[in-house]
């Protein structure tokens, strides 16, 4: 999860690096570090633990430049965080350096043998084996002994190297973790994710598993472990650089909390006709009589990911009338699922490069099952593997807590639950166009929840103490309860626990008190008389906490005015079909976290011990 940034060209290195390092952060902020050849071969390294701005200090107070260099931010696995773990690390001669993304399973096999060579090793990490093991092979050309050394290596790994010794030359390899290389006039960039160098270049190509790249100021070849030459297809980024920036936002959770209106909408583009209610889903190698023929949907996700794959559960039961598993991508292949020819299975990923996820993917195609991708990133190692992929139009998001990526995975799930039930007979046309109308109108609902900003302030005067939270909703609305609370423990460090309201006799209401605030799910569509149905069951669920001398935080449907009778406070959100619901209930959830977070001086977008992009296991 740590992130890795290069740079060859006609450019001095050290401020592309940083700036690079500054947009990959989010993949780590441990320790962070530098490397740079300059034009007489001398090989220079700045290393700090902390934050990039130590590094950034560290570079004011003992300049250096170079011809060419590698970057790295860290989040820790092996080894502590300290400025002598920090990556760029060396090889015994300090002639080589290496940036590392991930993890060497057998790196202390690997350091017996060459600490019986007389290899002296200075670190706790498993990522100096690399530059050793390249030292090792090296012969004069940097390719052929990155090519061998990581031909020993065993796990998941991303690296960048260069070397005094071949100059001009950064060697990057991967198997597993994503690296993408940029293509620009006369400079070439290497690179743990797209917003790192989209203020270069928008022309890349991503990595394959194998793949290793040879960057020189004259291009970029490829080849694979044997040698032998291979070929990438080259993507133009759409996203325009102003949208990985702050934009005059606080923080960059907040900007992409209100970034949601325009993320949904985007998603929602060219896939859904308002006048006919018909879906339409390109580039897919699934037809659509495989579509009404699946017998079954395994949905497959980690984290916030997994909360929409619930979600998503919900409404293609509902309108397609096929049932659906979801789990967990970490738990999926553990358990030998139950997956054949007559499964989909659906994998949900921000990045598209989560390990688990990309792991279940490949058991379930294995057992023959077709796999589809909800994905956020074109060209990552998911959606180049799935039969079809919905991609969301999120844009970068760079707050390690998901927030507009979610609702774009919840509108590309309703998507794909229309056009599932589309598929299969399922849905009168004059259904398909009631549906597809109110999806159209949610970005400006959206619009709506985000105008009412400003209480939230005075809203968490009385919740920012309190070391314990419950969160509490029935049907599709408890998985909002579960990412509710999620967002709560990720930004505040406050315990937090997503409950079915419906069990809150079962056991926690044994936690209830004073000191114990309560945020409920009390929204419904006031068409549906299910709906209704289960809201009346909430505000039953509002008096027990309320019995019991607990606070409550509602968050309803405008109209709906019951709630205010026993709630402490109620957030209101606009009306609209019930499997529509979440995406404009998550908000208030969204916003609630972060007023409390700010309020208690937490760092909202690099929460401790996090990372944004799990890639590895």
């Amino acid at each position: 999860m740590c992130g890795i940034i290069g740079y060859v060209g006609n450019k001095k290195p050290v401020p592309i690096l940083l700036e690079g390092l500054r947009r990959l952060e989010y993949r780590g902020y441990d320790s962070a570090g530098l490397a740079v050849v300059d034009e007489d071969l001398n090989l220079h390294l700045r290393r700090v633990s902390g934050k990039l701005h130590n590094l950034e200090e560290a570079v004011r107070l003992s300049p250096v430049d170079g011809w060419y260099g590698i970057g790295h931010t860290r989040w820790a696995t092996h080894g502590r965080p300290t400025e002598e773990n920090a990556h760029p690390h060396r090889d015994s001669k300090g002639d080589i350096v290496v940036v590392h993304n991930g993890i060497v399973e057998n790196y202390l096999a690997l350091k017996q043998e060459l600490e019986a060579e007389g290899h002296a090793f200075q670190t706790e990490t498993d990522t100096e084996i690399i530059p050793h093991l390249v030292e090792k092979y090296f012969q004069g050309s940097l390719e052929e002994a990155v090519r061998l050394a990581v031909g020993r290596l065993r796990g998941v790994f991303a690296i960048a190297a260069i070397s005094r010794l071949d100059p001009g030359k950064i060697v990057a390899a991967r198997n597993g973790p994503p690296v993408v290389v940029g293509l620009g006039e006369g400079e070439y960039f290497v690179a743990s994710d797209v917003p790192a160098i989209l203020s270069h270049t928008r022309d890349v190509f991503f990595l394959h598993d194998g793949d290793i790249a040879v960057l020189t100021a004259d291009g970029v070849r490829l080849m694979d472990l044997d040698g032998r030459p291979v070929k990438r297809q080259v993507s133009h980024i759409l996203w325009d650089p102003i949208m990985a920036e702050k934009g005059g936002y606080k923080h960059f959770m907040l900007k992409e909390i209100y970034e949601q209106p325009r993320a949904v909408r985007d998603t929602i583009l060219g896939r859904v006709g308002q006048e006919s209610g018909r879906v339409f889903l390109d580039e897919m190698q699934i037809q659509p009589k495989e579509f009404a023929e699946f017998q079954n949907v395994r949905i497959v996700a980690c984290g916030t990911s997994w909360h929409a794959a619930l979600a998503g559960k919900f409404m293609i039961e509902r309108l397609a009338r096929i049932p659906v598993e979801v789990d967990y991508g970490s738990e999926f292949r553990y358990r030998d699922p139950i997956v054949n020819p007559n499964s989909l299975t659906v994998l949900i990923s921000q990045s598209g490069e989560t390990a688990d996820t990309l792991a279940a993917q490949r058991e379930a195609k294995s057992k023959g099952s077709r796999t589809l991708s909800i994905c956020n990133v074109m060209g990552s190692m998911i959606s180049r593997e799935a039969a079809g992929t919905l991609l969301t139009h999120a844009g970068p998001e760079i707050g390690v807590a998901s927030t507009k990526a979610f609702t774009a995975q919840l509108t590309a799930l309703f998507i794909l639950a229309m056009y599932l039930g589309q598929a299969r007979g399922r849905q009168t046309p004059e259904q398909s166009q009631d549906l597809a109308q109110e999806l159209l109108r949610i970005p400006a609902k959206l619009e709506h929840v985000l105008s009412a900003d400003a209480h939230y302030e005075d809203l968490v005067k009385w919740l920012f103490k309190a070391t314990d939270f419950l969160y509490l909703g029935r049907g599709i609305h408890y998985p909002i309860a579960l990412e509710g609370a999620l967002k709560l423990k990720e930004i505040s460090y406050i315990h937090a626990e997503g409950y079915p309201a419906g069990e809150m006799k079962h056991g926690p209401n044994a936690l209830i008190d004073e000191s114990l605030p309560t945020v409920v799910l009390a929204t419904a569509d006031p068409e549906d008389e299910a709906s209704v149905l289960r809201y009346e069951k909430t505000l039953s669920n509002i008096q027990e906490v309320k019995a019991r001398g607990g606070k409550v935080v509602a968050v309803a449907t405008e109209g709906m005015t019951d709630v205010t009778r026993s709630a402490d406070h109620v957030i209101w959100v606009p009306p609209t079909r019930e499997l529509l619901l979440p995406i404009l209930e998550v908000v208030p959830l969204q916003l609630l976290a972060y007023h409390i977070a700010v309020r208690r001086g937490c760092d909202v977008d690099q929460p401790r011990n996090l990372a944004k992009s799990v890639t590895v296991e």
